[in-house]
C-alpha cells in the first residue's frame, strides 16, 4: 500500500469518527489548536500526519483511530535525581468523571461536564456511550458534551472496551430504568484481587433488578419495584453507593440508603443528582435519603471537583525528591488524615485559607511542601472508610515510608493482591519485606538506584514505581504505562512543568 493510500484511508477514517461524535472540523480544529484548513487537508489524504497528531486526534475523538502493534506500549525513560520547584494544580477527579458518565444515561437531555480528567478510564467509558448511540463531543478545555439517544442499542456495546473498565459495573444502576432486559460483560481494570459485585446485586435487587452470571456477561432483567424498606449495603463500597444512588433517583418515591460510603466520589454524583432535581439528603454522611423523580430531560452541566488521589501523588513526588513545591485546588475534606499522618511523620507543610471548588461545594486549598526529614510512625498505616486514610492513597505511603528513617508497617486489607506490587520498589534499592499478600515493612531510608521495571497492573503501585524513580539518581525506565495513562492525564508532562526530566518513548514495531 503507498504512502498515498495510507494517508486517504487514515483521512476518511478521522471524518467518518469526526461526523459521528458531531462535530465540525472547526471544532476539532479548536480542539486540537490548529486550523481548519489542516484538518480538510488531513481528511482529504493530502497532509502529512505524525503519530503524536494521530494519538491527539485520537484523544480528541475518543477513539483509538489506528493500532501500530499490540506491542507498541508506551515507555518512561526517567533521569532521576532533580528537585522538584514551582507549582501545579490538581485535575478534576478521575473516579467521580467515570461515575458521572455513567450518571449521564439517567438523563434525557443534554449533558455538559466541565474541565473532565482526559484519561483512559474515561475514554473507555466514552467508547462504550459511543457504541451504544450516545453521542459526545469534547470542547473547550476538556468540556465534555453528552447527548443520549431516545432508545440505546445496547446490543451495540463496545464490549472490548467495557471490559477493560471496572466501572462498567456503575451501568446496572441507570439502565435498570431504561429496559427490561440487557446484559454487560464483567468487569475489568486494575488487577488488584477479588472484588465482589454481591453489594451491587444485592442492593438493586431492591429496585427490581435479577441479574444471572453467564460466560464473561451480567444478564440482568427488570421487573420494576420501588424500595419497601432501607436499603442497608453490605459494604461501604464507593461504585456500590454510587450504583444504588443512581438507581434511586428514577425511584419517584424516598429511597434511604445506610452504611453508604460518604467518600468524594459519592459526593460529587449527590451533587450531580441534584442538578438533576433529584433531592438528596445527608451527603457526606452514611446515611443517604434520596427523593427520586420519575423522569429527567434536562440540559445541565456540572464540575466535577479536584481529585484528593492525584493531589496526595503530588505530595509524595514532593517527599521523595526532597522538593519544596506548591500545589494548587487540593479538596482538603479528603487529605486531611494524610496530611495528619504525615506531620506525625515529621513532614512540614504551609496552607492556603479554604476556596471553594467550581461546584460551588468542594473546599480546596494550596499546599506548599517543604523539605523536611521523615521518620518512621509508631503505628502502622492503614487504610479506612472516608473520612479514613483512603484506599487509593495508601500506596503512595510505601515510597514515602522509604524515606523515612526506621521501619513502617503498611497494612493494605483491602486488597489481596496490591501490597505485592509494592515489592517492585526493591528494585529501586528500598528495603521491603512482604509479610504476607496484605502487609509489607519498609525500612527507610533508602539510597535509591535506578532501574529498568514493567509497570505493574494496578494504577497506584504503577505511580508509586515512577515516583521512586524521580528520586533514584541516573536512568530508569518504566515500561508499557497504560495503568498509570488509566488514571493520570498527561502525569510525565505535568511533572516535568516542575523539573522531573521524563521522556515519552512510545514502541513501534513492524
Amino acid at each position: 500500500m503507498t504512502t498515498d493510500t495510507y494517508k486517504s484511508k487514515i483521512g476518511t477514517l478521522i471524518q467518518e469518527t469526526r461526523q459521528s461524535r458531531g462535530m465540525t472540523q472547526t471544532q476539532l480544529a479548536k480542539a486540537l489548536n490548529t486550523s481548519q484548513s489542516a484538518i480538510n487537508r488531513i481528511e482529504k489524504g493530502g497532509q502529512n500526519i505524525s503519530l503524536d497528531m494521530l494519538s491527539r486526534i485520537s484523544d480528541v475523538l475518543s477513539s483509538q483511530l489506528v493500532m501500530l502493534n499490540q506491542s507498541g506500549n508506551i515507555n518512561f525513560r526517567v533521569e532521576g535525581g532533580h528537585k522538584l520547584t514551582g507549582s501545579i494544580e490538581v485535575n478534576t477527579s478521575k473516579n467521580a468523571a467515570v461515575a458521572l458518565l455513567c450518571a449521564s444515561l439517567l438523563n434525557r437531555g443534554t449533558t455538559v461536564l466541565r474541565h473532565v480528567a482526559r484519561i483512559e478510564e474515561v475514554n473507555r467509558i466514552i467508547e462504550v456511550l459511543n457504541s451504544i448511540g450516545v453521542k459526545t463531543r469534547w470542547f473547550g478545555e476538556n468540556d465534555l458534551e453528552i447527548i443520549p439517544p431516545a432508545k440505546l442499542k445496547l446490543e451495540n456495546m463496545n464490549l472490548a472496551a467495557a471490559r477493560r473498565t471496572r466501572s462498567i459495573i456503575m451501568f446496572l444502576g441507570p439502565l435498570l430504568h431504561r429496559e427490561k432486559a440487557f446484559k454487560i460483560p464483567y468487569a475489568g481494570g486494575c488487577t488488584l484481587g477479588e472484588r465482589t459485585v454481591e453489594p451491587h446485586l444485592s442492593g438493586l435487587t431492591n429496585f427490581g433488578l435479577s441479574v444471572d452470571t453467564i460466560t464473561g456477561f451480567y444478564d440482568a432483567t427488570v421487573q420494576a419495584l420501588k424500595p419497601e424498606r432501607t436499603i442497608v449495603l453490605s459494604e461501604r463500597g464507593d461504585t456500590v453507593t454510587e450504583n444504588i444512588l443512581m438507581a434511586a433517583a428514577l425511584n419517584d418515591g424516598v429511597t434511604t440508603i445506610r452504611n453508604a460510603s460518604p467518600n468524594y466520589m459519592v459526593q460529587d454524583l449527590c451533587f450531580f443528582l441534584e442538578k438533576l432535581g433529584v433531592k438528596v439528603e445527608g451527603v457526606g454522611t452514611t446515611t443517604l435519603k434520596i427523593q427520586g423523580v420519575r423522569d429527567i430531560n434536562k440540559s445541565v452541566e456540572y464540575w466535577p471537583s479536584e481529585d484528593p488521589i492525584e493531589a496526595m501523588s503530588f505530595i509524595a513526588a514532593a517527599i521523595v525528591t526532597k522538593s519544596s513545591i506548591t500545589i494548587k485546588r487540593a479538596p482538603i475534606e479528603f487529605l486531611e488524615i494524610e496530611l495528619k499522618t504525615l506531620e506525625d511523620m515529621g513532614f512540614e507543610y504551609d496552607m492556603s485559607d479554604e476556596y471553594p471548588a467550581k461546584n460551588g461545594k468542594t473546599r480546596l486549598v494550596d499546599i506548599i511542601t517543604k523539605v523536611s526529614p521523615l521518620r518512621a510512625p509508631q503505628d502502622k498505616i492503614h487504610p479506612l472508610p472516608f473520612p479514613g486514610l483512603n484506599i487509593d492513597n495508601l500506596p503512595f505511603f510505601a515510597v514515602i515510608a522509604a524515606t523515612a528513617k526506621g521501619r513502617t508497617l503498611i497494612h493494605d486489607w483491602v486488597y489481596e493482591n496490591r501490597a505485592i506490587y509494592l515489592l517492585e520498589l526493591s528494585k529501586l534499592n528500598a528495603n521491603i519485606q512482604l509479610l504476607d499478600p496484605h502487609r509489607v515493612y519498609i525500612e527507610g531510608p533508602t539510597n535509591w538506584k535506578p532501574a529498568e521495571i514493567v509497570t505493574p497492573p494496578a494504577l497506584r503501585p504503577a505511580v508509586v514505581i515512577l515516583l521512586g524513580m524521580l528520586a533514584a539518581p541516573g536512568v530508569s525506565t518504566l515500561r508499557n504505562v497504560y495503568s498509570i495513562s488509566r488514571g493520570y492525564e498527561d502525569l510525565a508532562e505535568r511533572l516535568n512543568t516542575l523539573g522531573a526530566h521524563i521522556s515519552v518513548i512510545r514502541d513501534i514495531t513492524e
